[in-house]
């Protein structure tokens, strides 16, 4: 429960520094965003840790590259958008089944969400003007998701939680194991 609270104080205090210094710029506006999506992804254990860093980015890219089709290729319609959601998600669940969960299809979701969190209302004023306006899009809720990341992978790595001490495994195989079913019915621990 500690570090729970001492990893949602450290991440409400590196929002308000983002805030404070992107104050009056687009930073402004994602940071609650970038820093509770970063925050994400750092606090979910994966196994290996830079799947699920993989995952954001590719996410990520994936979404904004259909905002790019969106604007040259798809009308702005809600065809336009649902053909490009769909190829999204699409791939995304693909990468993580073809990866063997190694690039976790949650990771994949939240970088999508963050580009979308952060681009969309723009992007809908003013499709033509995905090439300059997306950049500072995607910059300024990076910036705001590294530092939820880095915080609260700080906090996780030098706090450790109740039941945060590996258990040790079984003493044999069980596949090798032919009589481990009675014992388990049985009720013997040995």
């Amino acid at each position: 429960m500690l570090r729970t609270l001492f990893s949602g104080f450290v991440l409400t205090l590196c929002t308000a520094v983002v805030l404070m210094i992107g104050g009056g710029s687009d930073l402004e506006h994602v940071a609650l965003l970038g820093a509770a999506l970063g925050g994400v992804i750092g606090l979910v254990p994966h196994d290996p840790p830079l799947g699920k860093l993989g995952g954001f980015a590719l996410g990520f890219v994936l979404a904004w590259i259909a905002f790019g089709l969106r604007a040259a290729l798809l009308p702005d319609s809600t065809v336009g958008r649902a053909v490009a959601a769909f190829l999204v998600i699409l791939i995304c669940g693909a990468v993580a089944a073809v990866s063997a969960g190694r690039v976790p299809l949650w990771s994949t979701l939240v970088g999508a969400a963050a580009i979308v969190g952060a681009y969309e209302s723009a992007y809908t004023s003013s499709p033509p003007t995905f090439l300059t306006d997306s950049p500072q899009a995607a910059t300024t809720v990076l910036l705001a998701a590294a530092v939820g990341y880095i915080a609260t992978t700080i906090i996780h790595v030098f706090i450790k939680g109740e039941g945060a001490e590996p258990k040790p495994g079984p003493r044999s195989d069980p596949a090798g194991d032919n009589d481990m079913l009675e014992r388990v019915m049985a009720g013997e621990t040995k």
